[in-house]
Protein backbone atom coordinates (compact mmCIF):
# COMPACT_ATOMS: atom_id res chain seq x y z
CA UNK A 1 0.00 0.00 0.00
CA UNK A 2 1.31 3.43 -0.96
CA UNK A 3 -0.23 6.75 0.02
CA UNK A 4 0.63 9.79 -2.08
CA UNK A 5 0.30 13.46 -1.17
CA UNK A 6 0.95 16.21 -3.70
CA UNK A 7 1.99 19.74 -2.85
CA UNK A 8 3.41 22.80 -4.54
CA UNK A 9 0.48 23.88 -6.65
CA UNK A 10 -0.78 27.44 -6.76
CA UNK A 11 -1.37 30.49 -8.89
CA UNK A 12 1.38 31.62 -11.25
CA UNK A 13 1.62 34.01 -14.17
CA UNK A 14 2.22 32.75 -17.68
CA UNK A 15 5.91 32.12 -18.24
CA UNK A 16 6.47 31.31 -14.59
CA UNK A 17 7.54 28.12 -12.87
CA UNK A 18 6.29 25.77 -10.18
CA UNK A 19 7.72 22.66 -8.61
CA UNK A 20 5.28 19.98 -7.56
CA UNK A 21 6.20 17.40 -4.97
CA UNK A 22 4.65 14.00 -4.32
CA UNK A 23 5.42 12.53 -0.92
CA UNK A 24 4.87 8.80 -0.57
CA UNK A 25 4.36 6.70 2.50
CA UNK A 26 5.58 3.15 2.81
CA UNK A 27 8.94 1.50 2.51
CA UNK A 28 8.45 0.31 -1.06
CA UNK A 29 8.41 3.67 -2.84
CA UNK A 30 11.61 2.86 -4.69
CA UNK A 31 10.01 -0.16 -6.34
CA UNK A 32 7.32 1.87 -8.09
CA UNK A 33 7.30 3.68 -11.38
CA UNK A 34 5.99 7.20 -10.71
CA UNK A 35 3.91 9.32 -13.01
CA UNK A 36 2.28 12.73 -13.21
CA UNK A 37 -1.09 13.45 -14.78
CA UNK A 38 -3.40 16.43 -14.93
CA UNK A 39 -7.09 16.97 -15.42
CA UNK A 40 -8.74 20.19 -16.51
CA UNK A 41 -12.48 20.79 -16.04
CA UNK A 42 -14.51 18.88 -18.59
CA UNK A 43 -11.47 17.03 -19.93
CA UNK A 44 -10.05 13.55 -19.48
CA UNK A 45 -7.07 12.88 -17.27
CA UNK A 46 -3.93 13.59 -19.31
CA UNK A 47 -0.60 11.83 -18.98
CA UNK A 48 2.37 14.18 -18.50
CA UNK A 49 5.46 12.27 -17.49
CA UNK A 50 6.81 9.14 -15.87
CA UNK A 51 10.06 8.09 -14.20
CA UNK A 52 11.37 4.60 -13.58
CA UNK A 53 12.03 3.24 -10.11
CA UNK A 54 15.71 4.18 -10.29
CA UNK A 55 15.15 7.55 -11.91
CA UNK A 56 17.20 6.42 -14.86
CA UNK A 57 14.40 6.45 -17.41
CA UNK A 58 11.97 9.27 -18.04
CA UNK A 59 9.28 9.88 -20.62
CA UNK A 60 7.21 12.94 -21.45
CA UNK A 61 4.06 13.81 -23.30
CA UNK A 62 4.68 16.05 -26.29
CA UNK A 63 2.63 18.79 -24.67
CA UNK A 64 5.17 19.26 -21.88
CA UNK A 65 8.42 18.00 -23.38
CA UNK A 66 11.15 20.58 -22.95
CA UNK A 67 9.17 22.53 -20.33
CA UNK A 68 8.58 19.99 -17.55
CA UNK A 69 11.10 17.75 -15.80
CA UNK A 70 10.31 14.74 -13.65
CA UNK A 71 12.63 13.41 -10.98
CA UNK A 72 12.59 11.38 -7.78
CA UNK A 73 14.53 11.04 -4.57
CA UNK A 74 14.08 7.52 -3.23
CA UNK A 75 15.84 8.39 0.01
CA UNK A 76 13.11 10.98 0.66
CA UNK A 77 10.25 8.91 -0.79
CA UNK A 78 9.40 11.86 -2.99
CA UNK A 79 8.80 12.49 -6.68
CA UNK A 80 8.93 15.90 -8.30
CA UNK A 81 7.64 17.72 -11.34
CA UNK A 82 9.48 20.90 -12.24
CA UNK A 83 7.27 22.99 -14.50
CA UNK A 84 8.75 25.89 -16.46
CA UNK A 85 7.39 28.27 -19.10
CA UNK A 86 3.88 27.69 -17.85
CA UNK A 87 0.95 28.56 -20.08
CA UNK A 88 -2.70 29.26 -19.27
CA UNK A 89 -3.59 25.93 -20.89
CA UNK A 90 -1.53 24.18 -18.21
CA UNK A 91 -4.23 25.10 -15.69
CA UNK A 92 -5.55 21.88 -14.16
CA UNK A 93 -5.51 19.66 -11.11
CA UNK A 94 -2.21 17.77 -11.10
CA UNK A 95 -1.97 14.23 -9.78
CA UNK A 96 0.93 11.96 -9.01
CA UNK A 97 0.52 8.21 -9.26
CA UNK A 98 2.47 5.04 -8.55
CA UNK A 99 2.60 2.03 -10.83
CA UNK A 100 3.93 -1.47 -10.20
CA UNK A 101 4.73 -1.86 -13.89
CA UNK A 102 8.33 -1.99 -15.05
CA UNK A 103 7.72 -0.38 -18.43
CA UNK A 104 6.79 3.13 -19.52
CA UNK A 105 3.21 3.56 -18.34
CA UNK A 106 1.18 6.37 -19.87
CA UNK A 107 -2.43 5.34 -19.19
CA UNK A 108 -4.26 6.01 -15.92
CA UNK A 109 -5.37 2.37 -15.61
CA UNK A 110 -1.72 1.30 -15.45
CA UNK A 111 -1.30 3.10 -12.14
CA UNK A 112 -2.20 1.51 -8.83
CA UNK A 113 -2.16 4.43 -6.40
CA UNK A 114 -3.12 8.10 -6.75
CA UNK A 115 -2.75 11.26 -4.76
CA UNK A 116 -5.58 13.67 -4.08
CA UNK A 117 -4.31 16.26 -6.55
CA UNK A 118 -3.04 19.81 -6.33
CA UNK A 119 -4.47 22.77 -8.25
CA UNK A 120 -2.26 24.67 -10.67
CA UNK A 121 -3.64 27.88 -12.14
CA UNK A 122 -1.73 29.86 -14.75
CA UNK A 123 -2.95 33.38 -15.41
CA UNK A 124 -2.43 35.17 -18.70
Amino acid sequence: QVQLVESGGGLVQAGGSLRLSCAASGRTFSSYTMGWFRQAPGKEREFLSTVSWSGGRTYYADSVKGRFAISRDNAKNTAYLQMNSLKPEDTAVYYCAASSTTYIATYPHEYDYWGQGTQVTVSS
